[in-house]
């Protein structure tokens, strides 16, 4: 079993990462961080946080396929032909990522990643496969330097 210290952020996919970040950030009051591309994931993301930045709360992540007129995230695509725009993963805060990913392991869990890759925000992450959590992707990443991920 692996120790969650928090949820992290909730993920959403959407089509238009731009778009959705004015949309829902004007909707609800929120505030975005950084855009940004992760190379390895072919993968635009923004994340919305509450206006009070001393709250622990998590961050909403949007989504989208690679940066406009180029070539994206083939599972993000297909996510989005298939079920439209929504919810996408959870991701839950860990201490100790290897260590947590090991233990997963060893109950037998299937993961997509079994070893720490670079996310979004510079962060260590993993994803664990949605046949071993009854349909729902979880994320977890690592805290970093002893501040949330």
């Amino acid at each position: 079993m692996i120790k969650v210290k928090r949820i992290d952020h909730i993920a959403i996919a959407v089509g238009d990462r731009d778009a959705s970040v004015r949309q829902l950030g004007d909707l609800f009051g929120l505030c975005t961080g950084a855009l940004e591309h992760v190379a390895n994931q072919q993968t635009d993301v923004a994340f919305l946080h509450p206006v009070d930045t001393a709250t622990d709360a998590a961050a909403l992540e949007i989504i989208s396929p690679g940066p406009a007129g180029a070539s994206g995230n083939p599972g993000l695509i297909r996510f989005l032909e298939k079920r439209g725009p929504g919810l996408h993963h959870i991701c839950f805060e860990v201490e100790d990522l290897p260590a947590a990913l090991e233990s997963l392991k060893e109950a037998g869990v299937r993961l997509i990643d079994e070893a720490p890759r670079q996310g979004a925000r510079g962060h260590l992450v993993a994803f664990i496969h949605p046949a071993s959590t009854g349909g729902i992707l979880f994320e977890l990443c690592a805290t970093r330097n002893g501040a949330p991920a």
